[in-house]
């Protein structure tokens, strides 16, 4: 396919073999063919005016030297221009870029130059936005530990079990981050290895689904007391056809991606809600897609591109639970991590209401040669 591509590429505006016309290169062969055109036009000039030979070398020279410096300077004129480009991205500066006005090596160098820029730029962005939404977050519940530990120690409360219970939820919450920012951190590294088997979807998503309810039960009786809230209201449903579906995946990467999304539906959903877990057979064998539907107020088009970004909550940032928060937003980007794993894709689907998250994996790869 690179190969193909390649052919394709030289093929229009290389009709030399590959050597383009405008190639540093092209212009170093053309300065020594006029070179020498000029040294031979004078010295025949010479033969036929009985012309001496000095004369002739110090016009040869003269005109050498100035073809010479015209075409010096039109390849160290980039190469200073991007000396100085490199310079200031290695000190911070990451707005400045080189002129792609050239249709040479020296034009392709400034390219990649500004997409590495580019790619810097992008990255320190990320890194300030990660490091004010982290603080962000973990500010909320360390204020609110905080506040309910200075009050029994201040004697303003007693130690009862409503009071441990808030700053049960506020622990819990806090440890709830740290997990993932965890996740995050190795996902990054490429420590999580995958381990792919291959297992029945219903009894598995039917356990996925169960334990989302309990542990929804769990927070709710933990955040009683806390001033948060934890939606409880929302029916979880399950679609499998056919019954004996099964598919090739890690199990344990597929069951974040699921769960993830299942919070995430849960949160944005209206009082009393139905969030749909449904799973089909895909196009290749022990393939599967995986389609997580909720009755929210769904997500504009123009945020289709932004929803599995980090910390990002998209135009639709006030979930329907009475009291509950957006979250980290870090749920989506741990479970788009999980399916790039896996070699799938994830994204926004098109849906009557709510929002539609479809998810296809590509089972068992083919060992055939």
């Amino acid at each position: 396919m690179s190969a193909g591509r390649e052919a394709a590429r030289r093929s229009p505006g290389q009709p030399w073999g590959g050597v383009r016309p405008f190639s540093i290169k092209t212009k170093l062969g053309a300065l020594v063919v006029i070179s020498v055109l000029i040294t031979t036009g004078l010295l025949i000039i010479a033969a036929r005016t009985e012309t001496e030979l000095r004369f002739i070398t110090v016009f040869s020279m003269i005109a050498t030297l100035l073809i010479t410096q015209f075409v010096a300077h039109s390849l160290t004129a980039p190469l200073d221009e991007m000396n100085a480009v490199a310079r200031s991205i290695s000190h911070g500066d990451y707005t400045r870029r080189v002129s792609e006005n050239r249709r040479d090596e020296l034009g392709d160098l400034a390219q990649t130059i500004n997409r590495m820029a580019d790619d810097l730029e992008a990255q320190d962005r990320q890194r300030k936005e990660l490091v004010a939404n982290v603080s962000h977050e973990l500010r909320t519940p360390i204020a609110g530990l905080r506040a309910v530990l200075e009050n029994i120690v201040d004697g303003v409360t007693e130690a009862d079990p409503e009071t441990m219970r808030t700053a049960l939820g506020q622990t819990e919450r806090l440890g709830r981050l740290v997990e993932t920012l965890l996740d995050l951190s190795r996902l990054d590294n490429g420590v999580v290895p995958l381990r792919a088997r291959r297992f029945e979807v219903w009894p598995y998503l039917s356990g996925v689904l169960k334990e989302a309810n309990m542990v929804a039960s769990a927070r709710a009786g933990i955040a009683s007391g806390s001033g948060s809230h934890t939606r409880t209201d929302v029916h979880l449903a399950l679609d499998v056809f056919p019954t004996d579906l099964t598919a090739h995946a890690d199990p344990e990467r597929i069951h974040q991606v699921v769960a993830n999304l299942i919070d995430n539906a849960v949160k944005h959903s209206p009082p009393h809600g139905r969030v749909t877990v449904r799973a089909r057979r895909g196009d290749g064998p022990d393939s599967l897609e995986l389609e997580v539907i909720d009755e929210g107020p769904g997500i504009p088009r123009s945020e289709w591109h932004r929803v599995f970004e980090r910390f990002n909550r998209g135009a639709v940032t006030r979930p329907h639970g009475p009291g509950s928060d957006g979250g980290t937003g870090l749920g989506l980007a741990i479970a788009r991590w999980a399916v790039d794993l896996h070699g799938g894709r994830i994204g926004v689907a098109e849906s009557e209401r709510g929002c539609r998250i479809l998810v296809t994996l590509p089972g068992e790869p083919s060992t055939a040669g």
